[in-house]
C-alpha cells in the first residue's frame, strides 16, 4: 500500500462537522492539543503500547474493526481479506514504532488524505482542529455529551488542575457491508479547544 499523491477531500457526504522503536511506556496523561499527531500503519499496534479507556469491536461482511478511546485520542485497527490499517491520534511524545507507518501528519488546522489499498480497498480521513470561544466550546462539550448518552461512545476524563469540568472523548460509528465511517471528537478545555477526524474505510 502507497500513499496516493496530493489530498483529495472526503466526498461531501462524509464532511466532519462544523512514535520510535522498542516497547513505550503507557501515556497516562491527556497531553496538550498542541502535541497531537494522526498517523496511519499498515500494521497492527499493540494495544498495551495505550492506556485504554472503551472500546468497541464491531463486524460487518468481511471485515472487522477495533475502536477504542485512549487517554490521548483514539486508536481503529480495521481487518480485511488479510490487510490491516491501524489509525491513532495521539502525543508526539508519544513512541510508536516507525515500520509500516504510512501517514503521519501534526493535527493542527484542517486536513485530508486518501489512500488506495491492494484488493481494491480505499482509506480517506479528514481531520480538523478548532479553538473557539470558550461559551463555544462550553456548550459544544454539554451537546457532545448528550449525544454520547444516546449513541457511541463517550470517555469523561477527570479535570484538570485549571479547569472544574474534564475533557471529553465521543466516537460515532457507522457501519455498512462495504464501509466504515469512524467519527472522532476529541475536547481539551485548557485551550477552548476541539479535534475532529472522521475516517472512511471502503471495500470493493
Amino acid at each position: 500500500m502507497e500513499p496516493k499523491q496530493g489530498e483529495e477531500a472526503l466526498s461531501k457526504r462524509f464532511q466532519p462537522l462544523a512514535i520510535s522503536r522498542g516497547i513505550a511506556a503507557v501515556l497516562s496523561v491527556r497531553p496538550r492539543v498542541t502535541e497531537l499527531v494522526y498517523q496511519l500503519y499498515g500494521r497492527s499496534l499493540h494495544t498495551e503500547l495505550f492506556e485504554i479507556c472503551e472500546t468497541r469491536t464491531v463486524s460487518r461482511g468481511e471485515y472487522t474493526a477495533t475502536i477504542c478511546i485512549t487517554t490521548a485520542g483514539h486508536l481503529v485497527t480495521w481487518r480485511y481479506h488479510g490487510q490491516t490499517l491501524t489509525e491513532v491520534a495521539t502525543s508526539a511524545h508519544h513512541p510508536l514504532p516507525q515500520k509500516r507507518r504510512l501517514l503521519s501528519y501534526r493535527l493542527k488546522g484542517e486536513r485530508s488524505d486518501r489512500m488506495e489499498c491492494r484488493g481494491g480497498a480505499t482509506f480517506q480521513v479528514s481531520f480538523q482542529l478548532e479553538q473557539v470561544d470558550p461559551e463555544v466550546f462550553w456548550t459544544f462539550q454539554h451537546e457532545l455529551a448528550l449525544d454520547g448518552q444516546q449513541q457511541g461512545m463517550l470517555h469523561r476524563f477527570g479535570p484538570s488542575g485549571r479547569m472544574a469540568l474534564g475533557a471529553l472523548s465521543y466516537i460515532n460509528v457507522e457501519t455498512r457491508n462495504r464501509s466504515l465511517l469512524v467519527q472522532a471528537f476529541h475536547t481539551f478545555p485548557d485551550d477552548h479547544a476541539i479535534v475532529k477526524s472522521q475516517s472512511l474505510y471502503e471495500i470493493p
